[in-house]
């Protein structure tokens, strides 16, 4: 097998290809894995004929290369992993095959196995610990030198704190300035990080861009390492745009958290879509009955309750002021609320209250009662209160509501 190095290496090479998805594409990637495979078989075949313990071998330099490589082009680094011990169970393959084929007796055969099999171990242990170490090294390295220039250059973009000079602002971040945009904030809720969560946000906002159809790339940038900012590009406005990308994270049951803008166009657009962005967000955040997975600023009443810390305990006991018990955390409680929220904002319509919330016009008016009876007093002095804190109720849920104990 020594003899036939190149051979093996190429047979390798394409199973890998064949097995990885995520392997495949760049040309300049698929030599460097040909390279990369055969340093492996020629290190691992040397090391076999000649009893040369692991512990001295030196990884082969393709190999090292190839996971510098991945990491730059944002390959995960299972993919990584994964084509190792793929490669591993290629080459065991092989090796039987060539003992099934040879002169030799069953005792040998098995000790001969033992020795290949437990050398094979031993080697994939060992340089799959050392590229996975090159890999995460360049990975931070490579984002950190590509992304802080870039990250500076947005930030002076979204503080306006001086004026912006488009075209020089859009040439540094890569990004059209001049165009229509709709901001993104991503996440990973903590708990657990497992490493890649960058990586896993930065091939998620490509293949969204991919499949809304932006007109160019999307802009990146990391918030930090579980969380991101994103910006999608259009030449025009697209009145369906945030439907289609709540359209495309609820068909990805690995998407991230994902808090959506509102559309708005040159630098001030860009800095707009951000800012709702950042605050649907934080009424995600603030929640404290589970942060939903897609929160969407253009929301009626969203953009309001955001600009209220629903966190605050000042702002629960506003609430709980002037709802009284409609303020409690119950279940038959959060109807009546949900019930008078929505008539008030259809213009104290039973017919159309009832129509939006698929009910009868006369369960809308029991309820709608209910509700005021459970308040202690009408809404007809100070329905703009309500209104408003219905609306925080809506958002915030239990973070403002009166636990069920007091």
């Amino acid at each position: 097998m020594n003899e036939r190095v190149t051979e093996i290496s190429a047979l390798l090479r394409r199973g890998l290809e064949e097995d990885i998805p995520e392997l495949r594409g760049d040309p300049r990637n698929i030599e460097l894995l040909g390279a990369s495979v055969e340093g492996n078989v020629d290190t691992l075949l040397h090391a076999l004929r000649h009893e040369i313990p692991v512990a001295r071998i030196s990884p082969p330099t393709a190999a090292i290369e190839y996971a510098r490589r991945l990491a730059q082009h944002g390959i995960p680094v299972n993919a990584l992993v994964r084509a190792y011990r793929v490669g591993q169970r290629r080459m065991t393959e092989l090796f039987f095959a060539e003992l099934r084929a040879g002169d030799i007796t069953p005792d040998d055969g098995v000790t001969v196995v033992e020795a290949i099999t437990t050398m094979m171990f031993e080697y994939i242990d060992w340089i799959t610990q050392q590229v996975v170490a090159v890999y995460e090294t360049e990975r931070e390295q490579w984002l950190e030198s590509r992304n802080s220039a870039r990250a500076l250059r947005i930030g002076e973009v979204l503080s306006g704190a001086k004026p912006v000079d488009i075209d020089s602002a859009t040439e540094s971040i890569r990004y059209p300035l001049h165009w229509h945009h709709l901001a993104l904030i991503l996440w990973y809720p903590d708990t657990g990080a497992s490493g890649d969560e960058l990586i896993r946000l930065q091939r998620f906002v490509r293949e969204l861009a991919e499949a809304v159809g932006t007109a160019a790339a999307p802009l990146f940038g990391a918030a930090d390492r579980m969380s991101a900012w994103a910006w999608l590009p259009y030449r025009s406005e697209q009145s369906d745009a945030v439907a289609r990308v709540c359209d495309f994270a609820c068909k990805r049951p690995e998407a991230p958290h994902l808090a959506i803008g509102i559309m708005s166009q040159g630098v001030s657009g860009f800095r707009r879509s951000h800012r709702h962005a950042l605050r649907a967000r934080s009424v995600a955040l603030t929640r404290a009955d589970g942060e939903p997975r897609i929160i969407v600023a253009s929301e009626p009443g969203l953009s309001a309750a955001a600009l209220l810390d629903g966190g605050s305990a000042e702002v629960g006991e506003w609430v709980g002021e002037v709802l009284g018990e409609l303020a409690a955390d119950t279940d038959n409680d959060a109807r009546l609320r949900e019930t008078l929220r929505v008539f008030l904002r259809t213009g104290s319509s039973y017919k159309a209250a009832a129509a939006e919330l698929d009910l009868h016009s006369n369960s809308v008016k029991y309820r709608v009662g209910r509700a005021v009876s459970r308040r202690g007093r009408p809404i007809t002095d100070d329905r703009l209160d309500v209104e408003l804190a219905l609306l925080i109720c809506h958002w915030y849920g239990t973070a403002v509501l009166r636990p069920t104990s007091e």
